[in-house]
């Protein structure tokens, strides 16, 4: 007797067969399952719903802060034209010293010196001295520490860049923002834990290495966004997927996939990718509302000096990363300079053209992000971190011009809120400015802090892989700041 076919050739044995072997049968087998129908595997009873891996997560100890505003000055400024003060270099245009330099041009015994190209002032209830540079945020130096003695490990733009943000010179390793957000989650639901804005003139050298999520998964990486147009790109659902099928592809995927997972630990790629398909199709919405200036009054838009030029762009971004901050985000980093040359800090040439520009940009919208969040009552409760991934030499770097060279030995940078000391100053460099002296500072000294100040124990953080239990701060233990902490 011949079975019945159906229109395909088929016949419905085969059909009931194939579909029960795909797709929906995933489905039911979720549906049967939240029923009781399918009896758990040993031990796992206590371990078959979905997590999160972004969800919430309770720090190590009570946080002093509850996000990170990272401004990043890509390129390096010259800490001895800017916060650092050398009297002793004034009237030393010129001269010839020996001094030991270490940058792109390699070792040197000495140099010319390019004397500080701008007026410094006292200011504050602190008396700190700040240059010309900086006259606005100048007026918040009782609310800042700074660092005048931080080192890092290469005087070279990639390496020192990766070490800024991930403490290692090589790539592979997760950044400062992934480990915040493996270790504490993100506290809204509809945008990442980790957001980063670039300067217009593009990314920095190294790329996407500088906020990748290494070696853990890919849910912890920044996501890079836009301060013009769509926030995210490729975020939007393909034109032929209309938005109620794309939902209801997640919801699937989440039924048959994320309550059958046995454990978090054995299954974190499936989870992140499950959680990364929900936070895409939540962040459609809420990713251009976090954006959005339209409900910020004028008053607020022009303090940050983002309603005319050279403070646009930077300040509209420092603005958002103020609302991101408000809306949970754990670690904001905004990049000012970008591509190569004078697009950034990088100020071998002319140091006058080179650092009036990059000031220019950013000391309003650093200031007014500083007075708004305080004003607020946000400060306390966000860290904001200002700094490149070196400074500059004291010498010149050619025989002609104003233009330094790296200086990874001896550099400046700066602190505000999230439980930070005001109107201090800690560390120094020599009289000319060229290594650290007193109280010398590592990268992963920052590093730390910033985890403490974040409620996580910088040298108990750490995440399994090849073989070692590995940490931001690395092997050796390494202590935070205490003298800045308040």
């Amino acid at each position: 007797m011949s079975q019945p076919k159906n229109f395909c050739g088929r016949t419905r044995r085969e059909f009931i067969w194939q579909a029960g072997g795909g797709f929906g049968a995933a489905a039911i087998a979720s549906m049967l399952g939240t029923d009781g129908f399918f009896k758990p595997a040993a031990g796992s009873e206590a371990k078959t719903s979905f997590v999160n891996p972004l969800a919430p997560k309770p720090p190590h100890f009570a946080p002093k802060a509850k996000s990170v505003i990272f401004l990043f000055m890509y390129g390096g400024p010259s800490h001895i034209d800017t916060f650092d003060y050398k009297p002793n270099m004034i009237g030393m245009d010129g001269k010839t010293v020996n001094v030991k330099t270490f940058g792109r041009g390699g070792h040197k015994s000495g140099g010319r010196i390019v004397e500080p190209r701008w007026k410094f002032k006292q200011h504050g209830q602190c008396g700190k001295w700040v240059s010309s540079l900086f006259p606005h945020v100048a007026k918040h130096v009782d609310d800042i520490a700074f660092l005048h003695s931080m080192t890092a490990d290469s005087p070279i733009h990639g390496s020192a860049m990766l070490m800024m943000n991930s403490g290692r010179i090589l790539s592979g390793n997760p950044a400062l923002g992934s480990w915040l957000t493996y270790g504490l989650g993100s506290e809204n639901e509809n945008l990442p834990g980790f957001v980063v804005m670039l300067d217009p003139t593009g990314g920095p050298i190294s790329g996407a290495k500088n906020w990748s999520s290494g070696y853990m998964p890919a849910t912890y990486q920044g996501n890079v966004f836009r301060a013009e147009g769509a926030p995210i790109l490729d975020l939007a659902a393909p034109r032929d997927l209309p938005e109620g099928v794309q939902r209801q592809l997640i919801d699937s995927i989440q039924q048959a996939n994320g309550r059958h997972l046995v454990s978090r630990e054995s299954n974190t790629d499936l989870s992140s990718r499950i959680a990364s398909y929900e936070l895409a199709y939540k962040m459609q919405s809420a990713a251009p509302e976090a954006v959005d200036l339209s409900n910020e009054d004028a008053k607020t838009v022009a303090m940050y000096g983002a309603d005319k030029e050279p403070t646009r762009d930077f300040g509209k971004r420092c603005l958002i990363a103020r609302r991101l901050a408000e809306r949970g985000v754990r670690f904001i980093q905004l990049y000012s300079g970008g591509a190569h040359n004078d697009d950034n800090w990088d100020a071998h040439g002319d140091l006058e053209i080179n650092h009036n520009k990059h000031a220019g940009a950013t000391d309003q919208p650093i200031a007014a992000l500083l007075a708004d969040l305080k004003q607020r009552g946000m400060l306390d409760e966000t860290l904001v971190v200002w700094g490149g991934e070196f400074g500059r030499q004291p010498t010149a770097e050619y025989a002609k011009g104003s233009g330094r060279d790296h200086n990874a030995y001896g550099f400046t940078m700066f602190m505000a809120g999230g439980g930070i000391k005001g109107g201090v100053s800690f560390g120094t460099t020599d009289e000319l400015g060229a290594e650290a002296a007193e109280n010398p500072l590592h990268v992963k000294n920052m590093h730390a802090t910033i985890l403490q100040q974040m409620g996580m124990d910088p040298n108990h953080l750490s995440y399994f892989y090849g073989g070692l239990e590995q940490k931001l701060v690395g092997v050796e233990p390494v202590e935070p700041i205490h003298q800045i902490i308040a």
